[in-house]
């Protein structure tokens, strides 16, 4: 509602959109869509096989990727929507989908190797509407990253695309999948990653899914080291780049064992694939995540919303136990293991998670998730007056980060003796906020047009 002073009520009924009230638990924030299995590169680790031999004629159609879109945007009319493939840029009609998304109110960002993104395709994404790009850097050695990505000059390829993303102002994530052959490089990378003007910097341990079968990946014992690695060099980092482990939630127990006050503190774990995060293959099936090949419905036959709320598969992760050592363990509600990595190992989506180095014997207390507001947790009741120009930006924002958005706007704000939430107040944040804040996005605080 709007008073008659002129200034809008945020309030749990005017800001929450009705699938995002706190009564429905499970909310689709984050969908990754592989749109094709085409790519110009053969990656070593790719989970979903890509390469140059598949079939255009495999793909979904784009009536259908829209039809798909209307049902997803229905049921989150503000999800973070990550296109990706193979190689995204090699479908035509990835712009006129990225552009019904976008201008409907989902966040899309890109997932790429980089080596397509030209200066005109940057400007063709940026007019439809594209936020940011995830681009993949596995090495600063030429031998090292063209051999695992399988593409001569994949290396100088992707680093002028970097160039030419910050050039453009486009916000772009550096990715990389973590071995035994490159890990001792990971603080040069972020160096890196950090001076190029990079927003995160996001290491993948490698799941035995797709090529990766027949990788060999590292022991428990590396994981743990790369893992305290990653504590120190998201502290190194933080205001400036956010660092993330990917696909090894085991990072959580020693960000808690250092008594950190980590913005990691702020997900609300166990793994969120299926409880905030789902994936569409190219043929339209749905699975948890990318690397989790566990069909949970067919939008060919199904709707997403029936997918979603009805799918065995999605209620198991959602509610179900887990066994062995992740079953036991005092962490399992702030962690609970890869569960793709489970189901990689042994064909048990619940089972454990055996590239952690910890072996819990069961009889500690629970470790509670911190409290307060975490990502994917919905808005609800808020303590200052927003004016409708602020409220208007904050609906904005993707589902996924409203509620984190909000409650440190309003923390900031009541620091400094604000009553009344302004796009003077927004613009303060904005300046102010270190990049850890909602996973930077600070477009949606004051426009800049970056994702």
């Amino acid at each position: 509602m709007i008073p008659s002073s002129g200034t809008a009520v945020l309030s749990e009924d005017t800001l929450v959109a009705p699938s995002e009230r706190p009564e429905k638990a499970y909310v689709p924030h984050i969908v990754a869509w592989n749109l094709t299995k085409r790519c110009n590169l053969a990656c070593a680790h790719c989970y979903i096989s890509a390469g140059s031999w598949h079939a255009q004629e495999s793909e979904l159609p784009t009536d259908e990727c829209l039809r798909i879109l209307n049902e997803i945007l229905e049921l989150n009319p503000s999800p973070m929507l990550i296109l990706t493939g193979g190689e995204p840029l090699l479908r035509d009609d990835l712009e006129e989908i990225a552009e019904a998304a976008s201008s409907r109110g989902a966040t899309v960002v890109i997932g790429t190797n980089g080596t397509g993104l030209t200066e005109t395709r940057i400007d063709s994404l940026i007019g439809s509407g594209v936020k940011g790009v995830a681009v993949s850097i596995d090495s600063l050695r030429p031998d090292y990253h063209d051999r695992f990505r399988h593409g001569g000059g994949a290396l100088s390829e992707t680093q002028a695309a970097v160039t030419r993303c910050a050039q453009k102002k486009l916000d772009f994530v550096i990715q990389t999948t973590v071995t035994s052959g490159n890990r001792q490089e990971l603080s040069d990378i972020a160096r890196w990653a950090a001076n190029a003007g990079a927003i995160s910097f996001n290491v993948y341990f490698v799941v035995p899914t797709g090529r990766a079968e027949r990788m060999k990946g590292m022991s428990a014992t590396e994981n743990e080291e790369v893992l305290k690695d990653l504590v120190s060099l998201e502290e190194l980092y933080r205001g400036t780049m956010m660092v993330r482990s990917k696909c090894q939630p085991q990072i959580m127990r020693h960000v808690i064992e250092g008594g950190s006050d980590s913005p990691l503190l702020n997900y609300e774990t166990r793994c969120p694939c299926g409880v905030h995060y789902v994936r569409i293959t190219p043929e339209g099936k749905v699975t948890p995540c990318p690397y989790m090949p566990l069909i949970a419905g067919d939008l060919l036959t199904q709707s997403f919303k029936e997918i979603w709320e009805t799918s065995p598969v999605f209620s198991d992760l959602r509610e179900g136990e887990l066994s062995g050592r992740c079953g036991r363990c005092e962490y399992r509600e702030v962690c609970g293991g890869c569960r793709a990595r489970a189901y990689a190992d042994s064909g048990d989506h619940l089972g454990p998670d055996d590239s952690c180095a910890y072996d819990p014997v069961g009889d500690k207390p629970l470790v509670a998730v911190k409290q307060g507001m975490s990502y994917g947790q919905a808005v609800g009741k808020t303590s200052l007056e927003w004016t409708p120009e602020a409220y208007e930006k904050v609906q904005k924002i993707p589902s996924f980060v409203r509620g984190v958005v909000v409650e440190r706007v309003e923390k900031y704000a009541h620091a400094r003796g604000y009553e009344v939430v302004d796009m003077e107040v927004m613009t303060k944040v904005r300046e102010d906020m270190p990049v850890d804040f909602s996973k930077k996005l600070p477009f949606f605080l004051g426009g800049g047009g970056r994702a």
